[in-house]
C-alpha cells in the first residue's frame, strides 16, 4: 500500500510538470494586431554631452533608459495584450529591475531575439544581480536571444574578470558578483528557449516564486567558471525545469533552502556538479525542502550525478520525499551521493548535522562513472536518515585503473538496497 501511494504521488508529480507547461503555454497572447509591440529600440536615443556629464553612472551605448522606458510603457500605461520586444542586434544593459505589479493583460510578454549584454566593470553592479523581475504576476519570458553575462571578459579599467577576482570558495565575506537572472516573488510564469551565457555568478536565481516553469532553456559556462550554477531555486514553490541543457562550472540545478514541489524532468548536465537538493543548514534560518522529483536526465562528465548535501551547521531542517528516477550517468565521478558534511574542511569527516534526510529514492541509474564508490550515503550520526531507497543502480566503471570492483559506502544511512546492483549493497 505505502509503495502503491508513492507511486501515485511520483506520477502526479510528472503530470503536474506537463499540465503546467500547456497551460502556461496556452496563457501565451495569440499574434495579431490586438496584441500591443513595444520594440526597445523606438526608446533609444543617443545622449547629449550635458546628460552624459550630468549622469555619474553613464555607461556609453547603454541601452538601460530605452529597456526601462520600454517597461514602464508595457507594464504601468498599456492595459491590454503586450509585448516588450528586444529585436536581433546586441544590446548593452547595465543593470536593471523590471518590477510590477503591471496593469497590462495577463501575460506580460518579454521577448528576446538579440543578444543582451552586461558591463564587466563591478563597479556598476550595486548588488549580487544584473537583470531582475520581480513582483509580477503572470511573467512570459521567450526567444532565441541570448543573456552574456561576460563573466570571463577582462574589463579594461579594473584589469579583471568577474570570475577572475571571485575568492568566494575561500573568503566567507566575498561580494558575490552578479547573477544573470534573478526571479523575485514571481507568480505563474514560464522561461523559454533563452540561451544565459558565461554569468559571473548564477545564471538563473529564482526566489521566493511560485509556478516558475523553465522549458527548452541553454545554460553555458566553461567547467573551471566558479559558481556558475544553472539555475538555484530558494524558497519557491511548483517549480518545474524541462527539456533543458545546462553546462557550466557549479551545479546544473540546486534547490536551496524553503523549497517544495519541485519537478525537474529531461535535462541535460555537463560538465557541472550535477543537479543537488542543498546545501542546506548553512545558515540557522535555512528552511526544510520537501517534494523534489529528477527524472530522465542525462549526466556526462560531472562531478557528481544526483546529490543532497547538508552542512554540519546549528540549523534544524528537513529534506524529504525526493526522487531521483531513471537518469543516465556518462563518465561521471560521484554517481549517487548523500554528503552531510558539505563545506567541512575535513575530507569525509563525521556528520553530525542537525538536518533529517528521509523518503529519498535513487532509482534506475544507469550508465558509466569514474569512481569505484558509485554510490555515497554519508548521514548524520546525530540524525541518521531514514526511509532511503537504492534500487536498479546499473553502473560500469571506466576510471584509470584498469580492474575495479564497484562499492557501495554508507554511515547512518539506514538505506534499502534492491533490483539488480553492480555496486553492491551497503552491509
Amino acid at each position: 500500500m505505502v509503495n502503491m501511494t508513492k507511486a501515485i504521488i511520483f506520477l502526479w508529480g510528472i503530470a503536474l510538470l506537463f499540465c503546467s507547461i500547456i497551460n502556461v503555454s496556452r496563457s501565451l497572447p495569440a499574434p495579431g494586431n490586438d496584441v500591443k509591440v513595444i520594440d526597445v529600440r523606438k526608446y533609444y536615443h543617443k545622449p547629449t554631452q550635458e546628460e552624459i556629464e550630468y549622469d555619474d553612472e553613464y555607461v556609453p551605448g547603454s541601452y538601460h533608459d530605452a529597456f526601462a522606458e520600454a517597461w514602464d510603457v508595457a507594464c504601468r500605461k498599456t492595459t491590454g495584450p503586450v509585448k516588450i520586444l528586444v529585436p536581433k542586434g546586441k544590446f548593452l544593459l547595465p543593470p536593471i529591475m523590471f518590477s510590477g505589479p503591471c496593469i497590462s493583460a495577463k501575460p506580460i510578454v518579454f521577448e528576446v531575439e538579440g543578444t543582451i549584454i552586461a558591463p564587466t566593470n563591478p563597479s556598476l553592479y550595486p548588488n549580487a544581480e544584473w537583470i531582475t523581475f520581480a513582483d509580477l504576476d503572470s511573467l512570459v519570458l521567450n526567444g532565441n536571444g541570448v543573456f552574456d553575462g561576460q563573466g570571463g571578459v577582462v574589463d579594461p579599467e579594473t584589469k579583471a574578470s568577474a570570475w577572475g577576482v571571485n575568492d568566494c570558495k575561500t573568503n566567507k565575506n566575498c561580494v558575490p558578483p552578479s547573477s544573470n537572472l534573478r526571479f523575485e516573488r514571481v507568480q505563474n510564469s514560464i522561461v523559454t528557449g533563452i540561451t544565459s551565457l558565461n554569468s559571473k555568478w548564477f545564471h538563473y536565481h529564482v526566489f521566493m516564486c511560485n509556478n516558475f516553469t523553465a522549458t527548452d532553456l541553454h545554460i553555458i559556462a566553461p567547467k573551471d567558471s566558479p559558481n556558475t550554477d544553472g539555475m538555484h531555486l530558494s524558497e519557491s514553490t511548483l517549480v518545474n525545469v524541462a527539456n533543458t541543457v545546462i553546462e557550466t562550472g557549479d551545479d546544473c540545478i540546486s534547490i536551496g533552502q524553503g523549497c517544495t514541489n519541485v519537478n525537474i524532468h529531461n535535462v541535460i548536465c555537463g560538465p557541472g556538479h550535477g543537479i543537488s537538493v542543498g546545501s542546506l543548514g548553512k545558515e540557522r534560518t535555512d528552511k526544510s525542502v520537501v517534494g523534489v522529483t529528477v527524472t530522465d536526465c542525462t549526466f556526462i562528465n560531472t562531478t557528481n550525478g544526483a546529490r543532497i548535501k547538508t552542512w554540519i551547521g546549528k540549523g534544524h531542517g528537513e529534506a524529504k520525499n525526493i526522487i531521483f528516477d531513471n537518469l543516465i550517468m556518462n563518465n561521471v565521478k560521484n554517481p549517487v551521493v548523500i554528503d552531510q558534511s558539505y563545506g567541512s574542511k575535513k575530507k569525509r569527516a563525521p556528520s553530525t548535522s542537525l538536518w533529517k534526510i528521509s523518503d529519498t529514492h535513487f532509482r534506475r541509474i544507469r550508465g558509466t562513472t569514474t569512481s569505484s564508490v558509485a554510490v555515497s550515503l554519508q548521514c548524520s550520526s546525530k540524525n541518521p536518515c531514514e526511509g532511503v531507497e537504492v534500487s536498479d543502480i546499473d553502473l560500469t566503471y571506466v576510471g584509470p585503473s584498469k580492474t575495479v570492483a564497484l562499492t557501495s559506502s554508507c554511515a547512518n544511512a539506514m538505506a534499502k538496497f534492491g533490483g539488480k546492483l553492480t555496486t553492491g549493497a551497503c552491509q
